[in-house]
């Protein structure tokens, strides 16, 4: 079972729903008392209606996250009065779809091979290549044949190649652990991404950032280093 610690209040009005998911959520986030713990709530707003991203954007939230390239462009264009709105890309990104995000994304956290970014570079510097484009490492820590990412074997191989890119800045690295009844189960994997962070740290300066747990998992995440909590359906309810 999922710990209590990540369930939040079931008997909650839904008039106040999201207010009331935010303001618990930041509260056992800050409750951790960790002092090397800065988990921050990226709120995964994937299949949400704008009026939820709204809401939570009054309430001070500006780092919001999608999926799917085409439904963050139509959101962007359709919240363009939200002039502070910061958005991240979590999902699986085709080459030919990234040329549209590089002018505006603040972060792209799924980039899931050396080829990736390096096209990444290229197209960035072709875009705006006075500023680098952010981007976090997607490592397959669990290994699943199902997920994608780097393995921590592949990235170390090629950390000369990283090296050399020049137009986007990596940032961290992101993973996708297992979908798990406890957990207490994905401690490991997190974990184990903290460790390779701080293995590449020499060659990687920059790559301070880590972007792991969920609503199911987020506080274990936290606890274990965690910059970017990727929290959806327990921030904002049921997916539409």
């Amino acid at each position: 079972m999922t710990s209590k610690l990540n369930q939040l209040n079931p008997n909650q009005s839904n008039q106040n729903q999201i207010e009331q998911n935010f303001n618990l959520l930041q509260k056992k986030i800050s409750d951790i008392h960790l002092p090397s713990s800065s988990a921050k709530i990226l709120a995964v707003s994937k299949l949400q209606p704008t009026d939820k991203i709204r809401e939570l954007y009054d309430l001070g939230q500006r780092d919001f996250a999608e999926n799917y390239v085409q439904e963050l462009l139509e959101k962007k264009q359709a919240l363009a009065e939200l002039t502070e709105i910061r958005w991240h890309f979590i999902g699986h990104l085709q080459k030919n779809k990234a040329k549209f995000l590089i002018p505006f994304v603040d972060r792209i956290h799924s980039v899931d091979s050396l080829e990736l970014a390096q096209y990444l570079d290229k197209k960035n510097s072709e875009i705006r290549p006075q500023q680098k484009q952010k981007i976090l490492l997607q490592i397959n820590v669990s290994q699943e044949d199902s997920k994608g990412g780097l393995s921590s074997d592949q990235l170390l191989k090629n950390i000369a190649e990283f090296k050399k890119l020049e137009h986007v800045k990596i940032c961290g690295l992101m993973t996708m652990p297992p979908l798990v009844n406890n957990d207490e189960q994905n401690r490991v994997y997190f974990h184990e991404l903290k460790k390779l962070m701080v293995s590449i740290g020499k060659d990687l300066p920059e790559a301070v950032e880590l972007s792991m747990g969920t609503s199911s998992d987020y506080l274990v995440a936290a606890q274990e280093g965690a910059t970017w909590l990727r929290l959806g359906t327990i921030l904002f309810g049921e997916r539409q």
